[in-house]
């Protein structure tokens, strides 16, 4: 019980610091630790990381760092994404879909880990700031796009797509970094929701169901958690936040692979 209330605690704060993160950590805890099926597991942590995002986007949405024309063109295709991500996930193996999340963490490590995604917004803050407001006028066809691509990603490995979704926020939006957070946690919350009614109508085909208490303890704890991590997101050196981040992704990432292909 400690554990996986320690695991509920770094997930929430991950999610609230980063705007992402929290499944990546989700799914490996509840299959190799909790002994979950994986079919179980990526349901239940879009659950867990569907409402730790909805709370945690609360703070962001009060002080106006939500932009709704992003969450809008960036949200509705990620919500058709990850519906149909899961489908493809209700056919695919349980170690078939371990496998792949294994090699979205270490490409998730290695986005994070390039300062390119995120150079353009120390030299432009003031143009990204003014531009937050008028929404994405410009790429705009790449946001619809991506957030297809990060849709169907979240709906076949369970991954919420916050270390795609914020780079492409700040490069492509244009918004501030914390503005792509605060957005990147709608937009997560929103496709989560989308995903779980798939899976849910998968396990019952399947005989299986999820484990409500879980959900609860980690949804709890992991939105309080989320809370301190969202305010001590303006103190830390987010590049250096990030790197050591991504370092943690490509251990589990790789110990996944391994684990499911060996």
């Amino acid at each position: 019980m400690l554990t996986l209330v320690l695991a509920a605690i770094f997930v929430g704060i991950t999610i609230g610091m980063l705007g992402s993160g929290g499944s990546a950590i989700t799914v490996p805890l509840l299959v190799y630790l909790v002994g979950h099926d994986p079919k179980i597991a990526i349901t239940e942590s879009m659950a867990i990381v569907g409402l730790i995002s909805f709370f945690a986007a609360i703070p962001y949405a009060t002080s106006r760092r939500v932009d709704w024309h992003s969450v809008f063109y960036f949200g509705i295709p990620g919500v058709i994404g990850t519906y149909l991500g899961a489908v493809l996930g209700g056919i695919a193996s349980g170690s078939m879909q371990l496998a792949v999340l294994g090699g979205v963490l270490v490409l998730a490590a290695v986005l994070m880990i390039r300062k390119a995604f995120f150079q353009n917004h120390s030299s432009d803050t003031a143009v990204a700031e003014s531009s937050a407001e008028k929404g994405p006028t410009q790429s705009l066809w790449k946001i619809v796009l991506e957030g297809l691509v990060v849709g169907v990603l979240t709906g076949f490995v369970g991954v919420g797509g916050g270390f795609l979704i914020v780079p492409a926020l700040v490069l492509l939006a244009r918004l501030p970094i914390h503005t792509a957070i605060g957005t990147s946690l709608v937009i997560i919350a929103a496709k989560s929701v989308a995903g779980l009614i798939k899976y849910q109508q998968i396990l019952i085909d399947q005989g299986m169901s999820i484990d409500i208490q879980t959900i609860i303890l980690f949804a709890l704890v992991g939105t309080a958690a989320s809370h301190v991590g969202a305010a001590v997101n303006t103190k830390l050196d987010q590049q250096r936040l990030k790197q050591v981040f991504a370092v943690f992704l490509v251990f589990i990432g790789l110990f996944v692979i391994v684990r499911e292909t060996l």
